[in-house]
Order: structure tokens, then C-alpha cells, then sequence
């Protein structure tokens, strides 16, 4: 029988579309491998030329450094072969490949040096030429030897070293090359003309990788150094900077800063020239107006500008003013010893310009070189809460008894007015004189009793002044044009003069400034008509520092030597129609507007001066008067 083989399956056809899908992917996959390659390369030599390289300062010095490198290594590589041929009694001399490398080599190392030295432009091309003519000239000295040596290959190590640290990655990993080709070629080239030697080749093949083995460690390395440079240099700049916002924090501090190294004082910012009153020389803190931005965004100039200022101009001015204006406050910061802190309250010197500030806090605190800081504060803030707290207690207490004393005080007002009324219809009726005598007697009593019900109303009333400002509303008063309105609306019938010789600008409650102004004009007007038959009074504005002066003055006979110390008093007064409360009520205003009144005993006139911060005031002089 026989037997029925089993059939195999047919293959099957590829169709037209399947096989346009194959050439498709095959085309796809070749076309992937062609631009494989030169992504790969170009990868590479992205990655290479985005490598970091050392920053211009730097690349000169180290340029400069491995220039006279080269010029040294020429000159001594000249003077050792021409001693060795004369050494060796002329047996050895060089050949003349040598002495023509060599001398060409040493004049190139002194024209590369010169030019590096001089040309500050194209560094690194400089640089790169100055290598390619090292690798080409031990590449002559090296065929001229006949065989790699120690020392040639050395030399080559420091020209593939130096170029990865002073070159771009790239530029040395062709100058490395560059090495390795003329290290081969000659080896190639010296074999075909004598004889070929294995040893010789091998040690040319070993010296290239040593190249490439060095140049790697040498990127390696290059690269940690010019992080490490920029980590110094933004390390560097943050000090810069925070320096600059120290000395801009410490410059615009509301305390007063003084260091004292020793007997000298080393640093002093503007808080403590103005509290002491001492003119500030620095141009920087003085006149320029740093911009603060700008400042935190290029820092390095305005430290050079702090720096020239420290190096020409030091705190020995300011020694010397503090010296001659407040002897005893530094001779109490030098007695304090070394390590021992202290506070106390100075009180400044009180002179014809006395400044805003009457009493400052003094803290020494000892630093840890032996010197010592001294931090002023000014009291006039607690001065200010002192007072706030004295209007509120004095308010709380005028609000009591106000009117309990008032109630009385106004029956028994109305009852002498009524009596007066009754003794005045009883005189016109009767005509009895000897009645009219004793009435007339009565009526006088009555009358001392009505006005000093009058004057006891009017002192309560000054009372009442105090506990209805407790608050100073203060506001920007420009004085030219406020003042002027001010004498209009109240002493238009006076002779009242204003001098203005600026045209300064105070933070002050306008209706304190009132008060206190129309005080102080009335005891003028008063007191200088006693003295003359004309009263006078004057106005003078005028700026001293960073204060603004309102000088009172009047042509009267002043205040006495032993009246001075009771003269803020309450309640005290040398005329007999007076409360003895506007003097008190003006300082106490004037204390709640961070602001002095003072009477000044040397001036020619009697003087009363009012002394508030100036917020901003012009330097044109004008000269006003109103009557």
C-alpha cells in the first residue's frame, strides 16, 4: 500500500502592502543609524563646550604664570644643551634641528610672554597658540632624542595639563591630540628612516594614553577649581552684600552707634551725629541718598565708596567734636572697663542751639576684641509716654472734680454779680453818703470775689486743656504757609513779625501748635508792653541740623536767674493776672509731639524756642514779614 505523505502547508504570499511596510521600518532603522553617529558627536561636543571655565582675573594670572613658565623652560633647555657640548669636549653637539627648535622656542616664549603681558584681549587665544607651538617644538626635540624619554614626556604632561585648566575642553582635547599624532608619526617617521624598534613604539603608544589619562585628570581637576571659584566668588559677593546692608541698617538706625577701639573711636553712624549734634562729613551717609534696590543689586560699589570713605576719612573728626561737646560722656564709655557693660543717662549739655534731644540712654556693651559698643537712645519717646500717661491720670482727675468745683464756683459767681447789681441800683436810689461809703466798701469786696472766681474758672478750664489732648493728632505742617494764616487769624491787631529763613516742614497736632504758639506770643506781647510803651514780638524759623527752631522773642525783661528753675512749674507764675499753666501746658504739647521748649538766657532778647525734627526742608532762604 501506499502511504499518503502529509502535505506541507503553503507559504504564504506577501502581499504588496506588507512588503512596502518592510522596506518602510528597514528604511526607518537606516536612516536612525546615519544620524545616530553624529548625534553622539555632537552631544559630546555640546557637553564639552559647556564646560566651565575659569574667570578672566584668574586666566591671566595663571596665563602669566605658565608664559614665563615656557620662557624660563626654553632658556634653560638652550643653556643646558650648549653646556653639555662643552662639556663633553664636542663629542655631543647639537644638531642643527635642535639649535634651530631650541632658538626659535626661546625667541617665541619671549614675544608670547610680552604680548600676554600686554594684550589683555583674546586670552585664551593667546593661550591656545602659545600650547600648539609647545606641543610642535617638543615634538622636534623628541625627534631629535630619537626616543621617547623621562623628561620630554614630563614636559608634554604640563603642556596637556595646562591646557585643560587655562583652554576650553575642547580646544585642549585637539591640542592632546594634536600631541598624540606627532608623538606616533615621528616614532613612524624615525622607524622608516633607521630602523624599526617595537620598544620605541610601545613607549610612544604609552606615552598618548598618558596624555589622555592626564588630560582627563586635569579637566577633572580644572573643573573642582572653577566650582570652587565660584562658589568663593558668590560666597564673596553674599559678604559684599550683607557688609553693604550692614553699613545701610546701621546708617539708618534710630539709635545712636559708636564703636571705641581702645581710646579711638573706630565707627559712628548718622543716629549719633545728630543726637550729639556733631556735623557728619560723609559724603556717603550725607549727601547721597542710596537707592536701595540698586544697592542689593550691584553691592560692589557702594562698599568701594564705604571703603574709601573709612580709609580717607576716619572717625577722628567725630573724636575730636565728641570731644570738645561731650567730654564727660566719653570720658564715662573710657572709664568702663574691658568686659563690663553699663547704662546710664546723659543729659546733654544745654547750649544756645540745643538740639530736639534733651536726655540720652547710654548702653556700653563690650565686644569680644576689647573694644566697645555704645548704643544712644533717645528718651523723647518715653518722654512722650510719660507724658501721655500724666495727661490721662491729670484727664481722669479733672473729669472728677471739674464739676464739683465748677457748680459752686458758678453760684458763687452768679451771687457776687448779683450782689454787685444790688449795691450799684442802691447807690444810684439812695443818696446817703455815709451808706454809699459802706456800700461802696461792699461793693469792692464783691467785685475781688467775682474776679477771682474768673481767674479759679480760668485755670480750670487750662486744666481741662490737658485732659482733652491726650492724644497728639499730629499732621505735616508746612510753617511758610501755616504760620502766616496762623498770625492772621489770631494777632491781626498785633505787631507780631515773622522771619522765615527756610522753608522747613514738622510733624505736629495743629491745635497743640496753637496752644502753644498763642501762649507764648501773648507773654510776649504782655511782658514787652511792661517794659516798653510798644510791645513787640518776633518770629524767627530757621533750621539747625536736622531740627527745626521757632525762636519767640520779645523785648522784655526776661526771666530772672532764680525763676529758671521753677519756670516749666505748674501753677507758677510772676504775673498776678496769670494761671501759671501756659508754660506748662506748652511743654507738656510740645513733649507729646516729640518736640522741646526751651527758654534760652543768651540771647540778646528774651527768648523762648521751640525745637521739633524736621521731616524735609528746602535750602532756598526767604524772608517774610507780617504784621
Amino acid at each position: 500500500m501506499k502511504t499518503l505523505k502529509p502535505m506541507k502547508p503553503p507559504k504564504p504570499v506577501p502581499s504588496s502592502k506588507s512588503k512596502q511596510h518592510e522596506q518602510h521600518e528597514q528604511h526607518e532603522q537606516h536612516e536612525q543609524h546615519k544620524k545616530s553617529a553624529p548625534s553622539v558627536i555632537t552631544a559630546i561636543a555640546d557637553y564639552l563646550q559647556r564646560d566651565d571655565t575659569l574667570p578672566l582675573p584668574q586666566l591671566r594670572r595663571l596665563g602669566l604664570i605658565y608664559s614665563s613658565y615656557r620662557f624660563i623652560l626654553s632658556l634653560f633647555s638652550m643653556l643646558m644643551v650648549y653646556i653639555t657640548a662643552r662639556s663633553s669636549d664636542g663629542s655631543s653637539l647639537p644638531s642643527f634641528l635642535q639649535q634651530t627648535a631650541l632658538s626659535f622656542y626661546v625667541l617665541l616664549s619671549l614675544i608670547l610672554l610680552g604680548l600676554f603681558y600686554v594684550v589683555t584681549k583674546h586670552l585664551r587665544r593667546q593661550l591656545a597658540f602659545g600650547l600648539v607651538v609647545d606641543v610642535i617644538i617638543l615634538s622636534l626635540l623628541l625627534y631629535t632624542a630619537g626616543a621617547p624619554d623621562l623628561q620630554l614626556t614630563m614636559l608634554y604632561m604640563v603642556v596637556v595639563a595646562a591646557s585643560f585648566m587655562l583652554l576650553h575642553s575642547s580646544q585642549a582635547l585637539i591640542i592632546t591630540l594634536l600631541a598624540i599624532i606627532f608623538v606616533i608619526y615621528q616614532q613612524f617617521f624615525y622607524a622608516i628612516a633607521n630602523s624599526m624598534s617595537l620598544a620605541n613604539l610601545g613607549d610612544a603608544l604609552l606615552m598618548s594614553a598618558s596624555f589622555l589619562a592626564v588630560g582627563g585628570l586635569s579637566w577633572s581637576i580644572s573643573q573642582r577649581l572653577v566650582q570652587l571659584e565660584k562658589v568663593a566668588a558668590s560666597h564673596a559677593k553674599e559678604v559684599e552684600r550683607l557688609n553693604v546692608i550692614n553699613q545701610e541698617v546701621i546708617t539708618q538706625m534710630v539709635n545712636g552707634v559708636i564703636v571705641i577701639d581702645s581710646k579711638h573711636v573706630v565707627l559712628a553712624n548718622l543716629a549719633a551725629h545728630q543726637l550729639l549734634s556733631i556735623p557728619n562729613p560723609s559724603p556717603l551717609a550725607a549727601t547721597e541718598a542710596v537707592d536701595m534696590s540698586h544697592m542689593l543689586k550691584t553691592p560692589s560699589e557702594t562698599a568701594k565708596k564705604a571703603s574709601h570713605y573709612n580709609n580717607n576719612q576716619p572717625a577722628s573728626h567725630f573724636q575730636q567734636q565728641l570731644r570738645a561737646q561731650h567730654l564727660q560722656l566719653l570720658e564715662a564709655c573710657l572709664s568702663v572697663e574691658a568686659g563690663q557693660s553699663r547704662t546710664f543717662i546723659y543729659e546733654l549739655p544745654a547750649v544756645a542751639n540745643a538740639s530736639v534731644v534733651g536726655k540720652l540712654r547710654v548702653e556700653i556693651i563690650p565686644l569680644k576684641d576689647d573694644s566697645k559698643l555704645i548704643i544712644l537712645e533717645d528718651l523723647r519717646r518715653e518722654q512722650a509716654n510719660a507724658q501721655q500717661l500724666k495727661l490721662a491720670s491729670l484727664g481722669q482727675l479733672t473729669a472728677s472734680i471739674a464739676h464739683e468745683i465748677r457748680n459752686p464756683l458758678a453760684a458763687i459767681s452768679q451771687a457776687s454779680q448779683l450782689l454787685i447789681e444790688d449795691i450799684e441800683e442802691s447807690q444810684t436810689a439812695d443818696n446817703n453818703t455815709s451808706t454809699n461809703d459802706k456800700m461802696a466798701g461792699h461793693h469792692e469786696l464783691y467785685k475781688m470775689i467775682f474776679t477771682q472766681t474768673k481767674r479759679v474758672n480760668r485755670i480750670i478750664e487750662d486744666v481741662l486743656k490737658l485732659s482733652r489732648q491726650q492724644i497728639a493728632n499730629q499732621q505735616m505742617i508746612v510753617l511758610a504757609d501755616w504760620m502766616p494764616t496762623f498770625l492772621d487769624n489770631y494777632f491781626q491787631g498785633h505787631d507780631v513779625f515773622l522771619r522765615s529763613h527756610t522753608q522747613p516742614t514738622i510733624s505736629f497736632d495743629t491745635h497743640q501748635l496753637e496752644q502753644i504758639l498763642i501762649n507764648l506770643i501773648n507773654n510776649g506781647l504782655r511782658h514787652s508792653s511792661y517794659a516798653n510803651p510798644h510791645a513787640i514780638v518776633e518770629i524767627e524759623i530757621y533750621c539747625a541740623d536736622n531740627d527745626v527752631i521757632i525762636d519767640v522773642l520779645d523785648d522784655g525783661t526776661g526771666v530772672s536767674d532764680v525763676d529758671l528753675t521753677h519756670l516749666f512749674n505748674p501753677f507758677f507764675t510772676t504775673d498776678k493776672a496769670g494761671t501759671g499753666l501756659g508754660l506748662y501746658l506748652s511743654q507738656a504739647f510740645c513733649e507729646a509731639n516729640h518736640a522741646r521748649l526751651l527758654y534760652i538766657p543768651e540771647h540778646k532778647k528774651t527768648c523762648f524756642r521751640l525745637i521739633a525734627p524736621a521731616i524735609q526742608h528746602d535750602v532756598h532762604e526767604s524772608t517774610n514779614e507780617s504784621i
